[in-house]
């Protein structure tokens, strides 16, 4: 006996990468956090938080961080719609638009929390494969009719940049929304925003919990045009974003230095760490985020993933089709990645 709607007991749930236990001592490269600090003056709001905004229900909109977003990117409030994490601003876009008979679309391997936000919804799924150099597969996405499309850029597993004119064709091919998934654009040399403004169904999805170092606060935002926003305003929780969430969100949105010079601290890292794997005779795709995409020698993916569990360093491996051979890192500070290399060097010498 089941409780639950059929395609909920069929499905499998997504699964989030490894969390270490509370007082664990591990060198965390699998979730692509921010290895620095954020903001001191989102630090600071959350040291003098008034009481009062615990006590009372939080604005239902966000007001506060959205008037910061509009400012700070040059749009009207009712372009902006705040969310709890911008996972959660996926959730409302696959509530209010993905159905039995409506198709979510999505070049894989990408962000498998896609899949299940759409079996959720019990649509069907199209997933049109990515080359082995990730290029979007731009026809194959139009073709298949999507009532939503995503596109995570730069994606994730991979880092790669889809670029602007391919998205922009593509949304002009579309019936339907096309999403483009901007979690880590902040480590990235182009953006996809003006699209919005260019095509009416075209909604970007960005989040505070990687360029502000902020994941464990949950907050996103949407930006679309205006109706748009106040149709996945029909969807939303009634006080989705929480007043804290709301406050220190706005400070760190504004410190927009602060952000900027700690995405140059993880680009300059990044290319360090890429080329020392490579020399170690990893193959590394080219990466536009805080992550890269590699291959070990030998293919020994598996193994070196748990050899370096078993020694305090933790990061992602995906036991799926085209990924199995492969690892995610998180970039980490200087000392985290100089860790990892001498980790990895002895156990490719073993």
């Amino acid at each position: 006996m089941t409780y639950f709607r059929l395609n909920i007991e069929k499905m499998a749930a997504y699964v989030p990468g490894e969390q270490p236990a509370a007082g664990e001592r591990v060198i965390k490269l699998n979730t692509n956090e921010n290895p620095y600090p954020p903001s001191p003056a989102a630090l600071k709001v959350l040291h003098d938080l008034n009481g009062d905004l615990l006590r009372r229900y939080p604005n239902p909109l966000a007001e506060k961080f959205r008037r910061g977003v509009a400012r700070v990117l040059g749009f009207e409030t009712d372009w902006i719609l705040v969310g709890n994490g911008s996972d959660e601003l996926l959730t409302m876009i696959m509530r209010g638009m993905a159905e039995p008979g409506r198709r979510v679309v999505y070049p894989m391997p990408t962000y498998v929390l896609y899949r299940t936000l759409a079996q959720i919804q019990a649509a069907e799924t199209v997933e049109a494969p990515y080359d082995e150099d990730y290029n979007l597969p731009v026809d194959a996405l139009a073709a298949a009719g999507g009532a939503v499309t995503l596109v995570a850029t730069p994606n994730s597993p991979s880092g790669t940049l889809a670029p602007t004119a391919q998205l922009s064709a593509l949304a002009g091919r579309l019936r339907g929304v096309l999403v483009i998934d901007e979690a880590y654009v902040d480590f990235a040399e182009d953006n996809a925003l003006e699209l919005v403004r260019k095509h009416g169904n075209v909604i970007v999805l960005r989040t505070l919990s990687k360029g502000y170092s902020l994941a464990g606060l949950r907050l996103g935002f949407a930006v679309a045009r205006p109706e748009l926003i106040a149709g996945l305003s029909k969807v939303k929780d009634s006080y989705n974003v929480d007043a804290v969430a709301c406050a220190v969100g706005a400070a760190a949105f504004e410190d927009q230095a602060h952000m900027a010079a700690n995405a140059d601290k993880v680009k300059a890292s990044r290319a360090k760490l890429a080329g020392e794997l490579e020399k170690l005779g990893f193959e590394v795709w080219p990466s536009q985020s805080n992550f890269m995409l590699v291959r070990p020698p030998a293919r020994q993916a598996e193994r070196i993933y748990l050899d370096l569990k078993a020694g305090g360093i933790l990061v992602r491996y995906f036991k799926e089709p085209r990924l199995d051979d492969k690892l995610r890192i998180s970039v980490g500070t200087d000392e985290q990645n100089a860790a990892l290399l001498k980790a990895l060097k002895n156990r490719i010498k073993g």
